[in-house]
């Protein structure tokens, strides 16, 4: 129950739910006790005026008048029953109106608390860490928590509230009779309790296969076009096969048990009745009873067997929810690796500075990048040449702050990137990732997502992204134009395509620090060429640094850093790179024999 202490400033927000929920809990349980007494008091009446009518039977007038009496009775009792019933329906009605809406309030909560706190942590969390758990946390773990602070709390206050109120009813009107009838109840109860773990260990089960099912039809859908390529249907196919038949297995498991639950309750609830009556009729001829208190006895045990029942139930939601929370806590516990200032301010205006920057990769012990220092001044347009596995995006995620440097520091107008506020850094930055991610949506928000949703002239501005990306053409090619759906990680669309909405995402910002991370690499030499010719009108006043592994690329740079394995081996404009005759220019003429291949 310690893990589940997480969730009492959530009870502490809805006290006022809460409280109100406890008292209609209480009145719905005290509308459900005073049937029972008017049962009584109704058998008792109607016993003692049948007594009378049958003394009086050779009286005619007397007859009718008690016969009058006990029909205005009957009457009277039937109301009261009828009407106690509406009532406790009414009570019970707000009893869910409170405590499970506010249960749906804490799930809402605290999914955005998981959500919120998911967004902070930084990107060694996530290498660390699978997305199908992380997505487990945040809407299974959360569901079964939700459980908790709704059914179970609520069945566990309606429990202790109805066994006080039935056993101090019970026990003032007869105690022996109590006794004897109570007794099965916690013998039921341990049954239920039994019965659940069982089911509740099988339903994990099944659970747990149904997710590794939902990740195999999950892959298959977003791998269709390789499955296709290698015409691997079948194979696929029997595979999806041998899963679903485990699926069916575990829950024919499950249905046995529940088939086997359900008759036991059945059985259990019915055998409590029958030895109330059985008890109830020997205290009534022992002349401890009347038929009214059998009668009265019965409908308190139906009362009773219900919360008892959820006993079992209650203790199984308590115990996945404790542990369910416990998992959450895991995440919620977890600290970002890197210290975030947003107190402090982030303004550009003079230069980058790199000083004898490391990095090292967790787990590796050969650095990345050794040793990197440039200075990249503001207005200036610096580009970054480097084959696969030079460091470019090392060096890249470094600036965008995603980990720190193991050894020196990268300086912003001569302050460390450590202090300063990160996420007013990241709004002046306009990036274009190497590795293209867009989100299901249409081409136009993938477009805006980098901008602000709010901006009046949002649609000028989407249009004018869409032409210094060199987009036009693509755009009139789908028959919804901007609002075609771009599905799954941009799936409907080309490499190239996909690469030009990054970058018109890139350049809505109107950024003061753009970053091409090596994203022309799936363009043709044409669209290449246009996009930094219109990058050349773009970058007037702006920094720009480019990442790329060609020269056509990164020659008309004011600056050029030629990357190999972690180090700067050459640094300089394009002509002077070439007067070295060094690495530079072997690259640039072994690129300039394969366009003309």
């Amino acid at each position: 129950m310690k893990s589940l202490k997480h969730l009492h400033k959530y009870f502490i927000k809805y006290k006022i739910r809460l409280f109100w929920g406890v008292l209609f809990v209480a009145a719905s349980n005290l509308f459900a006790i005073f049937p029972a007494q008017l049962v009584r008091k109704s058998i008792d009446l109607i016993k003692s005026q049948l007594e009378k009518l049958i003394q009086a039977k050779h009286n005619a007038g007397v007859k009718l008048e008690i016969e009058n009496e006990l029909g205005e009775a009957i009457l009277y009792f039937t109301f009261l029953v009828i009407s106690f019933a509406i009532i406790r329906g009414l009570f019970m009605y707000f009893m869910r109106q409170t405590i499970i809406v506010m249960s749906r309030k804490i799930e809402y909560d605290l999914k955005n608390e998981i959500f919120n706190h998911y967004q902070q942590l930084d990107q060694t969390f996530y290498r660390n860490n699978r997305i199908g758990d992380l997505m487990s946390r945040i809407s299974e773990d959360v569901s079964r928590v939700r459980m908790y602070v709704g059914p179970a709390l609520m069945y566990s206050i309606n429990l202790v509230i109805t066994i006080i109120l039935v056993l101090v009813v019970m026990f003032a009107v007869n105690t022996r009779l109590t006794w004897l009838v109570i007794a099965p109840l916690p013998i039921l109860s341990y049954a239920i309790y039994k019965i659940n773990n069982l089911i509740n260990t099988r339903s994990d089960a099944i659970q747990e296969q149904l997710s590794g099912l939902t990740s195999f039809v999950q892959e298959a859908f977003s791998g269709i076009r390789v499955i296709k390529a290698f015409a691997t249907e079948e194979n696929n196919s029997l595979a999806f096969e041998k899963q679903t038949q485990i699926y069916r297995e575990k829950q024919m498991h499950l249905a046995q048990v529940d088939a086997f639950f359900f008759p036991l309750m059945v059985f259990l609830t019915g055998l409590s009745s029958l030895l109330t009556i059985y008890i109830g009729g020997i205290e009534v001829i022992a002349g401890r009873a009347t038929l009214g208190n059998i009668a009265e006895f019965i409908i308190y045990v139906n009362i009773l067997i219900w919360p008892v029942t959820s006993l079992g139930y209650t203790s199984s939601l308590i115990q996945r929810a404790a542990a369910s929370q416990a998992r959450i806590n895991d995440f919620l516990n977890t600290k970002p690796s890197l210290n975030f200032h947003p107190e402090s301010d982030c303004i550009f205006e003079e230069a980058i500075q790199f000083k004898e920057v490391s990095y090292t990769y967790p787990g590796k012990e050969i650095p990345a990048i050794a040793s990197i220092s440039f200075t990249l001044k503001k207005g200036s347009n610096l580009a970054i040449l480097g084959t696969t596995g030079a460091g470019k995006s090392t060096l890249i995620q470094l600036l965008l702050r995603i980990f720190d440097p193991t050894a020196g520091e990268i300086l912003i107008d001569g302050k460390n990137l450590n202090g300063l506020n990160l996420k007013k850094w990241k709004d002046q930055i306009g990036y274009v990732p190497q590795d293209v991610f867009l989100f299901s949506d249409t081409i136009e928000n993938n477009i805006a997502f980098g901008a602000q949703a709010s901006d009046p002239q949002l649609n000028e501005k989407i249009k004018l992204a869409v032409q210094q990306a060199s987009l036009e053409d693509a755009i009139t090619g789908f028959k919804d134009g901007l609002k075609t759906r771009v599905g799954e990680r941009g799936i409907t669309l080309s490499g190239g395509q996909k690469q030009r909405v990054a970058i018109a995402r890139a350049f809505i910002k109107n950024p003061s620090l753009l970053i091409l991370d090596d994203c022309l690499s799936a363009l043709d030499t044409q669209t290449e060429s246009d996009i930094l010719e219109k990058l050349q009108q773009l970058k007037k006043g702006k920094t720009s640094l480019i990442i790329s592994h060609r020269v056509s690329s990164v020659k008309d740079a004011d600056r050029i850093l030629v990357l190999h394995s972690g180090k700067i081996i050459e640094e300089g404009t394009h002509e002077d790179l070439m007067k070295l005759n060094g690495s530079y220019s072997e690259i640039y003429l072994k690129q300039i024999l394969e366009q003309k291949d």
